[in-house]
């Protein structure tokens, strides 16, 4: 295992440069998200330009560069996927189009968004068989490339462990897995037992986490409470919350994960510049020091 970061946070935290900002906190992984044009944040800042264009080969090659002069590695890829896309074949198509390119920059992973979207609510009952059908659908696109998927734990269907159960049973890919946010399923009103349970029969599909936090009153921590229930009050940095990280870390380890640790410390907009970074480079030594 290794430690790695959200672009985001490293912005968050107040670096404009996303290598003085890795340096800084100690890492050498970062996570990137890719918009829909297919843009990127630059790691290394001196010019007017904040974004790389990865469908643009001159652009896909500077950023390989930065990422070798600065001895970076990017841990994965993150798309904010919609398969209730009024036009699914161009929504799979863009991952199409983005795994290609992880492939050529050697990233191994890519998250996508398990929430529905569009204008057209997805009934119900319907929504297993439309996500495994749309899956399928996508691996299909992208059969013979080493790229691999994880689907994050988001949203209310999304945090259902029988839901994402029953996704990896019904597609039965190596290539689909999860993206595994360790504060998640807490956000979304388990008891604290219930996470761990749920992070134990899910563990052999990790291929990709984000690490964040919460800290309920004592009292709340084992009742099941609403979706999302008070999270800007409650929202903790990862060293500070609830979720014990050395259990998850070796929950993850038996099931044989191997991969990032990346932090996503969504508290950080609570606290001063200082104090922020504070916050992450606790994080990044208690994951240094479980991997």
């Amino acid at each position: 295992m290794y430690v790695s970061i959200r672009d985001d946070i490293v912005a968050g935290v107040g670096f404009e440069d996303m290598a003085v900002g890795l340096a800084e906190l100690g890492l050498d992984a970062i996570e990137l998200s890719v918009d829909r044009e297919y843009r990127v944040r630059t790691l290394q800042s001196g010019s007017t330009r904040t974004h790389l264009h990865l469908k643009d080969e001159d652009e896909r090659q500077r950023l390989m560069q930065q990422c070798e002069k600065h001895k970076l590695r990017i841990s994965a890829l993150l798309l904010a996927t919609d398969f209730n896309a009024a036009d699914l074949a161009a929504e799979i198509e863009w991952i199409r189009s983005v795994a290609e390119i992880a492939d050529e920059l050697g990233v191994s992973v890519i998250r996508i968004d398990p929430i529905l979207h569009g204008n057209s609510p997805v009934p119900e009952e319907k929504r297993l068989a439309h996500m495994v059908d749309s899956l399928k659908r996508m691996l299909q696109a992208t059969d013979g490339m080493r790229v691999t998927f994880g689907i994050e734990n988001h949203g209310a269907i999304g945090n259902d462990p029988d839901f994402l159960a029953a996704i990896f049973a019904a597609v039965g890919s190596p290539r689909l897995g999860m993206t595994f946010d360790t504060g998640n399923f807490y956000w979304a009103g388990h008891p604290l037992s219930k996470v761990y349970s749920s992070i134990e029969r899910l563990a052999q599909h990790v291929m990709h986490t984000h690490v964040k936090n919460i800290r309920y009153p004592e009292e709340m921590r084992e009742q099941q409470r609403e979706l999302g229930y008070e999270y800007e009050k409650y929202v903790s940095p990862i060293a500070e919350g609830d979720i014990d990280h050395v259990k998850v870390v070796g929950i993850l380890r038996a099931a044989g994960y191997d991969g990032d640790l990346c932090i996503e410390d969504e508290s950080i907009g609570r606290y001063d510049r200082d104090t922020r970074i504070g916050h992450i480079k606790d994080a990044v030594a208690l994951l240094k020091g479980l991997v």
